[in-house]
């Protein structure tokens, strides 16, 4: 009796969580990954831990369980628990189990999982951080030196000299993490510069099966190389000579030389699963880092069923900084990602340096590319026959493979066509370097990657396995046209090397992914952009430079391009920052970051975007690109505290549960939104939305935002107002001075918009269009310039 009584307990108390109806055999094929957020509060005394609770609750949730098939595997039905950003686990599930968990008492919120992918040293020079000047940044903060950052990427190859621990002093005393071995890395990899490295997979195999192990390594090592690049790019430490393939040869150098770095792997073969990642963010809360760079992306939804949202909200209330990848869906509109609004969205733009490869036709005409090709070079005294893939009859072997062709697909060229010719590539669908493998399988002597339309003018230079370049939409049409009208088309490829003192530059990259953000459009979203074109950095033993099975050429260091490369570089700023602001919070920094940003090139003119050639604009670069150096000192910042980021949700009209999922608490709304709208969080930039506004344009809208500005410069000053209004707008400012007394005084303004007008070009706004208008506001002390862009977006009634 004693028994049934316990069982009967038991069974309560699950039931108090939920009922279930049993489930059908194909119901349960169909389970997937929910991350379950739940009040850690509301656990039932009877079980010893939450773990229990949480096994018991799933089981309860698909019911036959209790007639013992479960389909499970030994480990039971749990992933990962979480209990640093929030209570809670992973589990595979049927989405009728998930949906009769999601009411049960207890429960605040249930994610589905999502599957992201990666976005993927003349750097530190270029942004001035230069380690002979005894006064910047970089001696300021003793290169980071006890500042740790947490890299949620591929892992990482230890062995690299940009991880070496020469030099650096003892592991910080409040670090909390450790060294997990796996296979091919033991604890002894670590050091006293990678002190911390896990890696979470079971997310990854609950989905896709066990992995391959001959392919993949059950390892926080590296057999990826993003990982890597992006580590050393954040906190890597000087290592001369570095270069890739004879190309980018100098110091290379991460931004944070003498940070300390914890990497948690969490990307596998088919890719970054959302269970993992959240148990890298509860692993690296818990483990201590002050900074999070998180270089991935995935499709953009609201914010309480974004799990890097809800993981990076729990870090940035502990005080760490997370900086992440903007995207590479650029150059078109509503592309970028990782939008929230406590996250730091980083965008990608060039460098003063370029890898030359131009193109020489026929006709004596030379059109530009770029290349990394580092093999035997073509003739210099010949030029090559020329054909184009996708040209009917040509390198297609038949059969209906002119689009394929066209892509160079694997399979699709004619060796009979293709032997001893450069071949010319339309870019899309399999990679740039997969491209060039294909041609050089069939016999092909070179190749011209050529852009299309979208991919405008961006180019990328990529570690070919043959020689081969890159080039812009404009030229691979000259080249295509000269080949359709020549009798016998003829070309070669000029591999220029290393150039530098580019200009102009920077330029927003073509890939870089651009505003409004999806979610929030109030929230101006890249915040910043960063180096992230053609970067140099640490790279595995293992994997060849192209990406590709086929490349077994060993380098040190690789060229890699993306906003993968963009983030790291602010993750290094921020915890540059954080070492020389102790005090400053994760809001703090990224207002230090943004507000000195600039958006002018090195020949002073307004920052282009590489896709058009066209001045970039706010939803392109954000703010403007990172300058660390004023960053050290920006006068005045923008703060934010979690309760800011709680009255933000309330205005976006989201639910309690809404908010509860992503905060871990209930919130009361009533004074957010009496207090105004989502703009009116203290963000450092200005974003008016203005709807219903067509025809003759005469209609007046207007909206208003409401600042608070902290006074971090030394002692007391007077900041007055510099406004450069939208066209066809009206700004006012109250006040239009700031009188500070002291250093850390607050003082607040309001920035009011008008809309004027709303005519186009052609006079009028057409019914559905839109129209984006750009200004700033400058506050000034005449030390110190605090810039913040003004967006006005019109989208006209239909």
């Amino acid at each position: 009796m004693k028994e049934n009584h316990h069982f009967a307990f038991l069974f309560l108390a699950v039931l108090f969580f939920l009922s279930s109806p049993a489930i059908s055999s194909s119901e349960k094929t169909s389970r997937k990954t929910y991350i379950v957020c739940v009040d850690g509060e509301a656990k039932p005394s009877v079980f010893p831990t939450h773990a229990h609770w949480y096994e018991t609750a799933v089981a309860a949730a698909e019911a036959d369980s209790f007639e013992g098939d479960t389909g499970w595997t030994s480990g039971g039905p749990l992933i990962h628990t979480y209990s640093s950003i929030f209570q809670g686990f992973s589990a595979r599930m049927t989405p009728s189990a998930a949906a009769a968990l999601s009411v049960a008492a207890g429960v605040l919120a249930i994610l589905p999982e999502q599957v992201r992918h990666l976005d993927t040293t003349r750097s530190p020079q270029f942004l001035g951080l230069k380690s002979s000047d005894s006064s910047g940044l970089l001696a300021e903060t003793d290169f980071g030196s006890d500042l740790v950052i947490g890299v949620i990427d591929t892992g990482i190859w230890p062995e690299r000299r940009s991880f070496s621990d020469s030099g650096l002093g003892s592991i910080p005393a409040k670090w909390r993490g450790t060294c997990v071995a796996g296979t091919g890395f033991l604890t002894s990899a670590c050091n006293r510069k990678l002190i911390g490295a896990r890696y979470f997979s079971g997310g990854y195999e609950a989905t896709s099966g066990r992995m391959n192990e001959t392919a993949e390594l059950r390892s926080a090592r590296d057999t990826d190389g993003h990982g890597t690049h992006t580590a050393s790019i954040a906190a890597g430490r000087y290592v001369y000579p570095a270069s890739t393939l004879g190309y980018a040869r100098g110091v290379a150098a991460g931004m944070a030389p003498k940070a300390r770095l914890a990497v948690y792997k969490v990307c596998w073969a088919a890719g970054c699963f959302d269970s993992d990642i959240l148990a890298a963010f509860d692993a690296a809360v818990a483990d201590g880092v002050n900074v999070v760079s998180l270089s991935v992306g995935g499709v953009v939804v609201p914010y309480y069923l974004d799990a890097i949202a809800v993981g990076s909200f729990a870090a940035v209330e502990a005080g760490i900084f997370v900086s992440a990848s903007a995207g590479n869906g650029g150059p078109g509109g509503l592309t970028v990602t990782n939008v929230a609004p406590w996250v730091t969205t980083v965008g990608a733009g060039s460098m003063d340096r370029s890898f030359p490869a131009d193109v020489r036709l026929g006709n004596g005409r030379v059109l530009p590319g770029v290349s990394v090709y580092g093999g035997p070079p073509l003739r210099k005294d010949l030029l090559y026959p020329l054909i184009y893939a996708g040209s009917p009859g040509e390198a297609s072997g038949g059969g209906g493979e002119g689009y394929s062709a066209s892509l160079c697909l694997e399979g699709s060229l004619s060796p009979n066509t293709v032997k001893g010719k450069i071949v010319v590539c339309d870019r899309g669908v399999n990679s740039r370097a997969a491209k060039g493998e294909v041609v050089r399988k069939a016999g092909g002597a070179g190749m011209i990657l050529a852009n299309g339309v979208f991919d405008g003018e961006g180019l990328v230079a990529d570690c070919h396995v043959l020689p081969g370049t890159a080039v812009g939409a404009n030229a691979g049409d000259e080249i295509r046209k000269y080949i359709a009208s020549a009798a016998s088309p003829t070309g070669t490829i000029l591999f220029r090397g290393t150039r530098l003192g580019v200009r102009p530059a920077p330029v927003v990259a073509s890939f870089s992914a651009r505003g409004p953000s999806p979610q929030s459009p109030e929230i101006l979203k890249p915040d910043v952009i960063a180096p992230g074109l053609n970067i140099l950095a640490a790279w595995p033993d293992g994997i060849g430079p192209a990406g590709i099975e086929s490349d077994h050429r060993q380098t040190e260091f690789n060229i890699l391009s993306g906003t993968s490369m963009a983030c790291p570089h602010v993750s290094g700023l921020a915890a540059l920052l954080k070492a020389a602001h102790p005090d400053w919070s994760p809001a703090a920094i990224r207002s230090a970051l943004m507000t000195t940003a600039y958006n002018k090139d090195n020949e002073g003119k307004p920052m282009l975007d590489e896709a058009t050639g066209n001045v970039s604009g706010a939803f392109d670069a954000g703010t403007g690109h990172v300058d660390p150096r004023r960053a050290m000192d920006p006068g005045l910042i923008y703060d934010i505290a979690p309760m800011d980021y709680i009255n933000f949700l309330c205005n976006l009209n989201y639910t309690s549960e809404n908010i509860k999922s992503i905060t871990r608490r209930g919130a009361d709304c009533t004074g957010a939104k009496r207090a105004g709208h989502a703009g009116n969080l203290n963000y450092p930039s200005f974003s008016a939305l203005f709807a219903g506004v067509a025809g003759n344009g005469k209609t007046r809208q207007s909206t208003h935002f409401l600042r608070t500005v902290t006074n971090v410069g030394r002692g007391a000053a007077v900041y007055r107002a510099e406004v450069s209004a939208p066209a066809g707008s009206k700004v006012e400012v109250e006040p239009l001075e700031l009188r500070f007394r002291r250093t850390g005084q607050k003082l607040s303004f309001l920035l009011r918009v008008e809309l004027e007008a709303a005519e186009g070009e052609g006079g009028r706004l057409p019914a559905g269009s839109s129209a984006v208008r750009g200004g700033e506001i400058v506050w000034n002390d005449g030390q110190h310039s605090v810039r913040s862009p003004i967006v006005v977006t019109i989208q006209a009634s239909l």
